[in-house]
């Protein structure tokens, strides 16, 4: 009897976790599977609602002991990757420990990056992107406390409703000229500037912070230009790095990530790479991309599975999507919301407030922002329908006209275009998904 093959999956985030499922749907058990990485498995979507007190620790962590047992994994928690050969189809740990594989999958994501300030790496700053960052922000953002968060981007704003919800006062410094500079436009920021100003945020853009002073629980922010601001707590959201150092020397093609093909494939064929390290294809553009978002990894770690357990699976591209929820805001980008070169209608709603921005090249739509209240019911519909019009492709030539007159019109669009009866019949796997419950070995 052939030896079992041995699958070796480097990262329990999302990528490597849903790379652990697939594989499992197909063969049952019959493969081995090592799992190694730093920390337990775990969701870090939720790590806000962990902040806001909405959920506990034990409902973060997405397999314990017992899934790891019921899905046949062997898993070295508390090491991580320090060197790989792929010669030898060896990998070595940073305690020295070495591991065979026959495939082996890079899910290593991403590290947060603090801003080379003098002071951020001292007591009360902190970053919030993994389950000991976050329990370090809990620890210190009691009610009444004086939170400066450094960085709007979309990282921040998760975290923003938790931080507010815990009655803390909240003061945003971005150095770019507007907030949200990766998510929106000029529009879309103002109008969430204004939001969220009323709503006792203080936002200061294109301000650049030079130094951060004082102990745990006193900090002073100087800046390069305007008056210095006082917290008890500084969060950095100052961006995310990709996890590559460990591959120096090994051979994998990396630029802005482990460059991979249309089966997740890196420059060495039993080696793949899925989750906020890959650079796939882009859906829209084809042009290769990091997407370090949670649908992209997701996507990722299931394809890369399927194709590691043995089952021809190709990758459409990831989409870039970005959705947050501020203060009851619905803020949302899709596709090539920036595409300079791109057909544009668009439309704004002072007295709601609600934006509206449609991207099209030729028929198709390629990008789209939208922001509208949460309580006005179509600014959730209209994330899936924008959503899947982007990934029907569908030809939208007819409709053109009248979306131009009113971007928020994209219901009928949506159906009369067949939109939905292309999506149904997909999946990734392009087969029926099997829930997380029932997946086991054996």
């Amino acid at each position: 009897m052939a030896e079992a093959k041995r699958h070796l999956i480097v990262g329990a985030g999302t990528a490597g976790w849903n790379a652990v499922t697939a594989i499992r749907e197909i063969d049952k058990g019959a493969s081995e599977i090592i799992l190694v990485s730093g920390e337990m498995p775990y969701s870090r979507m939720v790590l806000p609602y962990y902040l806001a007190n909405e959920i506990g620790e034990s409902h973060v962590v997405t397999a314990g002991d017992a899934r790891l047992a019921a899905l046949k994994v062997t898993a070295h928690f508390g090491r991580r990757a320090a060197k790989l050969n792929p010669a030898a189809n060896l990998l070595t740990l940073d305690d020295g420990e070495e591991i065979e594989y026959d495939d082996l999958l890079i899910a290593t994501g991403s590290s947060p990056v603090r801003a080379p300030v003098p002071g951020a790496d001292g007591p009360g700053v902190h970053n919030f992107w993994t389950l000991d960052q976050a329990k370090g922000v809990i620890r210190e953002a009691a009610p009444g406390k004086r939170v400066a968060v450094i960085g709007a981007g979309f990282i921040s704003f998760t975290i923003l409703n938790a931080l507010i919800k815990r009655e803390t006062k909240v003061h945003i410094v971005e150095i770019a000229p507007r907030i949200l500079p990766r998510m929106v436009d000029e529009t879309g920021a103002e109008i969430v500037e204004n939001w969220l100003a009323a709503r006792g945020v203080t936002v200061r853009a294109g301000a650049e912070v030079t130094a951060i002073e004082g102990e745990a629980g006193g900090k002073r922010l100087r800046f390069r230009e305007g008056p210095e601001a006082e917290a008890d707590l500084v969060i950095m959201a100052t961006g995310i790095r990709t996890n590559l150092e460990w591959l120096e020397g090994s051979g994998v093609e990396t630029r802005a990530g482990v460059v991979v093909d249309d089966h997740l494939r890196s420059s060495v064929p039993n080696v793949y790479a899925a989750g906020d390290v890959a650079e796939g294809p882009d859906f829209v553009t084809g042009n290769p991309a990091v997407h370090a978002i949670e649908p992209t990894a997701m996507q990722h770690g299931r394809v890369a599975g399927a194709n590691m357990a043995g089952v021809d699976t190709p990758y459409r591209g990831s989409l870039l999507m970005n959705i947050v929820d501020l203060l009851d805001l619905e803020v949302a980008s899709f596709g090539s919301w920036n595409d300079e070169g791109a057909e544009v209608f668009s439309a704004v709603l002072p007295e709601r407030p609600a934006y509206r921005k449609l991207l099209f090249r030729g028929g198709r739509l390629v990008g789209a922002i939208l922001i509208g209240m949460t309580e006005d019911v179509w600014a959730t519909n209209d994330m899936g329908i924008l959503n899947g019009l982007i990934l029907s492709r569908a030809d939208l030539s007819a409709w053109k006209g009248r979306l131009r007159e009113d971007p928020f019109d994209v219901k009928r669009a949506f159906v009369a275009a067949g939109a939905t009866g292309d999506l149904l019949p997909r999946t990734i796997l392009g087969r029926p998904t099997v829930p997380a419950g029932e997946t086991a070995a054996g």
